[in-house]
Order: structure tokens, then sequence, then C-alpha cells
């Protein structure tokens, strides 16, 4: 369902992101131009950080969407936060649900976090309820939270604590 994203995935992603502009738009921060081309995703996918983990969600063995373990923090805190999008073509179909339940997986496993957190707009009941059959539990609301559109929207917190997961099995 997810697989690492490589450099060689660069035009395919960037050809599913230009078809996806517009739809994506409202729950994204601003992207420039240049995020749109294979040229940029390649420079992207090429970066080595030791805080994000990225991820195609795959539609029989295509680019459906990605998921991400973003800003990753070690030490006492030993957590990240999650984010990811899927193809409209393909929304409504259970992918991001399976994909996130195996990022879970990895995530406290082969990561050894402790702590999954996400950030979804109010008004993406979508999201919300994809993190919450996860195990994801709201937490509070963060105000002026992101730069989206041209303002700061307001977005719901929502986390996932290892032992908690580890309870629901």
């Amino acid at each position: 369902m997810i697989r690492p994203l490589t450099p060689a995935d660069a035009e395919e992603l960037a050809a599913l992101y230009r078809a996806n502009r517009d739809y994506l738009a409202p729950f994204e921060p601003t992207r420039g131009e240049e995020f749109f081309t294979a040229a940029d995703q390649r420079r992207r996918l090429s970066e080595h950080r030791d805080d994000r983990y990225r991820f195609a969600i795959l539609d029989d063995g295509a680019i459906a969407g990605t998921m991400n373990v973003n800003d990753v923090l070690r030490g006492a805190l030993q957590m990240g936060n999650v984010g990811y999008w899927v193809d409209r073509e393909r929304a409504g179909r259970g992918l991001a649900t399976a994909a996130l339940a195996e990022l879970v997986v990895v995530a406290f496993g082969e990561l050894g976090l402790h702590r999954l957190e996400a950030a979804t707009t109010l008004a993406n009941q979508v999201s919300a309820h994809i993190l919450t059959k996860a195990g994801f539990e709201p937490y509070g609301v963060a105000r002026d939270y992101l730069w989206m559109g041209g303002r700061w929207v307001d977005h719901e917190l929502l986390q996932l604590l290892n032992a908690a997961w580890t309870e629901r099995d």
C-alpha cells in the first residue's frame, strides 16, 4: 500500500500534483510554480533529511498520493507529524485509510516513534474521519496554524500514542 518515494518517482509525482493542483489547494500551503515540475520533485526527493520520511500511496502499482512523517523529533519526544493526500479520482476508495494503517506500523515499529500528530483544517471532516478510524484522538484546535490560500487557517490537532495504538490490537 505504501513504499518510500525515490527520485525515480519525480515525473509521475509531478504529473499527479499538476492533475490535483486545484483539488489540493484548499488543504495545502500555497505552492510556487516550480513545485509542480519534475525537476523540483526530483530535487525534493533527492534531499536526505533525518526528520522526514516520504512514502507513495499505491493503487495497483501507480502512485495515488503521498503520505509523510514530517518534523520527526528524537530525544525525549520521539514524535512526528503525519500528512497525506490522495488523487481526486481515487478518493473515497479507502486508499488513505489503508495507507495510514501501514504508516502507523512503520512509525511505531521501524522508526521507533512514541507519538504521531496530525492536523487538519476544521472543514476537512473526511481527513479527520480517516485519522480517527486509525486511532488518532482530537486534542485541540490550533488557531492560525498554517498559511494557506493567502491567509492563516485554524486546524484541529489529533494525536496517536504508541501505547494507545498497541492496546487496540
